[in-house]
């Protein structure tokens, strides 16, 4: 009967992984494959490899700090187009999937091309509605052409839009902010190259029906003061200024204006002068304002608009102008002090470390299952090894990429929620391995992949929603390395030990209701010790690192303890803790009430490192998240696991209960004899 129940109880277990396994599956392919059909765009042709690289490594600045032009491209794109990839065809069907960096390249130097691509994701069709423009289904891509009939219309329903509360806007309202501050963005890079491809107009230059000639504005800057001297003799003298003169200002004010946001790729000549500049910076201020510097900045103009006239002739010279550029600008940063690590940043996200880490994970998820499907014998111990293995190598890519991110970000791994998720993935599973050496019952090793594979997902996800540099510099509240490596990483790893503890108990659980193993009570031990530990691991990472928080208050904000919802949510996880032990203690809890205890401290330590960042008050109003109707599914689910629990819990109780059938005499024949 023992051996039927834990038949049935492996088959209900197989069910839950596939379960499991089928959203790792569907969220990584909702997170890696873009929407909708592939883009036709007929006269396509792909950047070679080679000039991809050289612009990958451009340093310009966004976001208060100095980073490759790929890393700038990839979060761009990934706020726009909602994935770091596009899939679009050429005229004869052909398909290319097209990287953050070449798809800036399109839009800076082949705007008629990008315009035909499916930059945007817009998920509310009832938003394109509203402007005019037909959709394709709820949820698709739209390329700038497909959005340009209801340009007009979407202007003026987001300055209408715009005057109401944030708090009080509808989703669509919202959304309709959203896509008009989208669509800006966008155009400010399309243009952006307007003052290279076009110049500048010489006004009555023509000559026998000739049209007027055209000059570069790195021409133009250097009669500059020229102009500059006419501007002001025309100002004191109050009269007009000449119309050639008054044309070329407007020119130069036009092209100045398309190129002043979106991209700052030039250091400023003045060392004291952190912000860089964006081309039209340079053009306005070299011919309205004056300079100290006026041969770098025709040097910066020269070179910017090489780039824009070599696009369209043959790509070997326009890698050799880019090449130039990207040398340009990095020994200007290299002598400020700044873009140091511009190249290891843009080969950190070229190698995607996480991503890889997450196929290892996965390779271990699915070994982990089918060692605890054959649980012994010789296939036992292979498929052990080869999960371990996967397990290991993707534990490894995890803290190489956590260590490559300290040095780029010159801080302590966390700083953020996105940094919260990778250190905690990592944590978790190096501590499952760690627990797994010590026990060698291959529970703690089932499980460490499946929790890292799905950390890893959750920081995908949040990442693509939340569409930011994380490697950004901190708000100003967080801008303190001591504090963040004792107080912030202490209050880290008591997060993943109190989330692990919940998975080990999740795992008695099933092990228990489903029956899995024929009453092996020193797995059943196994599973307990090892849980009990969490929990006391738990409560002191939480102390200890309350205490240090409350210390940093007191030093940055002059009070020790303000009930910040932060702060209450960490001291939640401290008298959850304690209760627990001391409920164990007294004997009021033991094996089934420790482990549904430790399953409900998941949702404690998820309020308090995630759901207090929703509420909007308090001084750690910092890090916030868009989407939050995940957060209510996992308390559900943590709800039907505990549900499950007590109904397994009742079952076992009444199976210990129920009176066992007598068994019958032995036949007298089944006797020994006696001699």
């Amino acid at each position: 009967m023992k051996t039927n129940h834990s038949s049935i109880g492996r088959w209900v277990a197989a069910a839950l992984a596939l379960g499991v396994l089928g959203v790792i599956f569907f969220n990584l392919i909702k997170d890696v494959m873009p929407k909708g059909e592939v883009r036709k765009v007929a006269d396509y042709q792909p950047w070679s490899a080679e000039t991809v690289r050289v612009a990958e490594a451009i340093p310009v600045q966004d976001g208060g700090r100095v980073k490759p032009l790929s890393t700038y491209a990839g979060f761009t794109m990934l706020g726009l187009h909602g994935a770091r990839s596009m899939e679009i065809a050429d005229k004869s069907g052909t398909e290319f999937k097209i990287s953050p960096t070449e798809w800036l390249l399109d839009t800076l130097y082949r705007p008629q091309l990008a315009v035909q691509m499916p930059t945007f994701r817009i998920d509310n069709s009832a938003v394109l509605e509203a402007i005019g423009v037909k959709p394709k289904g709820k949820r698709d891509r739209y390329s700038y052409s497909d959005l340009q009939s209801g340009r007009p219309k979407l202007l003026e329903l987001a300055k209408t839009y715009s005057a109401i509360p944030s708090e009080k806007q509808d989703p669509l309202q919202s959304q309709t902010l959203a896509l008009e501050t989208n669509v800006q963005e966008y155009e400010s890079l399309l243009g952006y190259f307007y003052f290279a491809r076009n110049g500048v107009v010489l006004r009555d230059t023509g000559t026998a029906g000739q049209p007027d000639r055209r000059a570069n504005f790195s021409a133009v800057m250097a009669s500059a003061p020229e102009l500059r001297r006419q501007l002001a003799a025309s100002s004191q003298a109050n009269t007009p200024m000449e119309p050639r003169i008054q044309d070329l200002l407007q020119q130069a004010q036009d092209a100045a204006n398309y190129a002043r946001a979106g991209l700052f790729p030039l250091p400023p000549e003045n060392p004291k002068q952190e912000k860089w500049l964006s081309a039209g910076d340079e053009i306005y201020s070299t011919l309205t304002e004056g300079t100290p510097a006026p041969e770098l900045a025709m040097g910066d103009m020269a070179a910017l608009e090489m780039t824009a006239q070599t696009a369209a002739l043959k790509e070997a010279d326009f890698r050799k102008s880019l090449t130039s550029l990207r040398d340009r600008i990095a020994a200007r940063a290299t002598a400020r002090g700044e873009g140091k690590h511009v190249a290891l940043e843009a080969d950190f996200y070229r190698r995607n470390w996480f991503l890889n880490a997450l196929g290892f994970f996965i390779l271990g998820t699915l070994g982990s299952f089918a060692m605890l499907a054959v649980r012994k014998g010789r296939a036992a111990k292979i498929l052990s090894w080869a999960t371990l293995g996967a397990t290991a190598t993707g534990l490894a890519m995890c803290i190489i990429a956590i260590v490559i991110r300290c040095i780029i970000m010159r801080r302590p791994p966390v700083g953020n929620l996105y940094d919260t998720i990778i250190f905690i993935a990592t944590t978790v599973v190096l501590v499952a391995l760690l627990v797994e050496s010590m026990t060698r019952r291959r529970f703690a090793l089932a499980i460490a992949p499946v929790l890292g594979a799905l950390l890893i997902i959750l920081a995908r996800r949040f990442e693509v929603g939340d569409a930011k540099d994380n490697m950004d510099p901190l708000v100003a509240v967080l801008n303190s390395n001591y504090w963040l490596t004792i107080h912030v990483l202490t209050i880290t790893l008591g997060y993943a030990a109190g989330l692990f503890s919940a998975f080990l108990a999740f795992i008695y659980l099933l092990m228990r209701g489903l029956r899995l193993v024929d009453d092996d009570r020193e797995i059943r031990r196994s599973l307990t010790k090892a849980v009990y530990g969490m929990v006391c691991l738990t409560l002191f990472l939480s102390l200890v690192g309350t205490v240090l928080g409350g210390i940093w208050a007191n030093d940055s904000w002059g009070r020790f303890w303000g009930w910040d919802p932060k702060e209450n949510g960490a001291l939640l996880i401290v008298l959850w803790t304690l209760s627990i032990l001391h409920a164990r203690l007294g004997g009021y809890i033991r094996e089934w009430g420790l482990h549904l205890a430790a399953i409900f401290t998941a949702a404690v330590v998820t309020f308090s490192w995630w759901h207090v960042n929703f509420l909007g008050v308090g001084l750690h109003s910092y890090g916030f998240a868009t989407e939050k109707d995940s957060l209510w599914i996992f308390y559900k689910m943590i709800l039907g696991i505990l549900v499950l629990g007590f109904i397994a819990r009742a079952a076992d109780v009444h199976g210990k209960s129920a009176p066992r059938p007598k068994r019958p005499p032995p036949h007298p024949e089944a006797e020994p004899q006696a001699y």
